[in-house]
């Protein structure tokens, strides 16, 4: 209880401190600021050499964004009609095999062994397609991704080679900033370049 109330009593002093600073450092300003006549001088506060791209709104604007998002839902799309086919198929088969067992209708039990056997080889072969279909979605989203931002930062290179930004910063929905004043945002700048130097492709 003793070390609580020290490292009370020292955060409390610290910031004795750190406010004392601010109150002289804010009185030396003002007094550097009056001009001879003893009035202040209106200084508007220079913009900092950082920006901020709102990358949500980048990738849904950004048309080589949009088309290889295009391209990799109808990937989805083809792959899913496959297995869902392939699925339907197989259902049609397990039905018609268990009719033919209702009905007695194999001539042996080996027979229909070995047609249970088919099915449910036929059965892993889905799957294994399935995992194997969602493995190359995964993959050709990771490429898609790669090829996306490194065209967007290659953009950025190009467009910063001035240095007029010490620090360009991406935010998403609920991500660093979560306030920002809009003369930092240069998100539609950058989307409008973006497209232009893709139409010239």
């Amino acid at each position: 209880m003793k070390n609580l109330s020290l490292i009370f009593n020292a955060i409390l002093a610290i910031a004795v401190i750190v406010l004392f600073v601010l109150v002289l450092g804010g009185k030396s300003k003002e007094t550097d600021n009056k001009t001879e006549s003893g009035s202040t001088k209106n200084i508007e506060s220079e913009k900092l050499p950082v920006a901020y791209i709102n990358v949500d709104s980048l990738l849904i604007n950004y048309q080589f964004a949009k088309d290889a998002n295009e391209a990799l839902i109808k990937k989805e799309e083809d792959a899913r009609l496959k297995i869902n086919t392939g699925a339907r198929q197989l259902q049609d088969k397990m039905n018609e095999f268990q009719r033919k067992l209702e009905n007695n209708a194999f001539l042996s039990r080996e027979r229909s062994e070995q047609e249970q056997t088919k099915i449910m080889k036929e059965q892993q072969q889905l799957q294994e397609l399935d995992a194997k279909l969602s493995q190359e979605l995964i993959q050709e989203q990771q490429k898609m991704n790669m090829a996306i931002f490194d065209s967007i930062n290659n953009f950025l290179a190009e467009y910063n080679k001035d240095k007029r930004f010490d620090l360009i910063l991406g935010t998403t929905a609920g991500g660093t900033i979560l306030q920002g004043d809009d003369r930092y945002n240069i998100t539609l700048e950058v989307t409008n370049l973006l497209n232009q130097r893709m139409s010239k492709k």
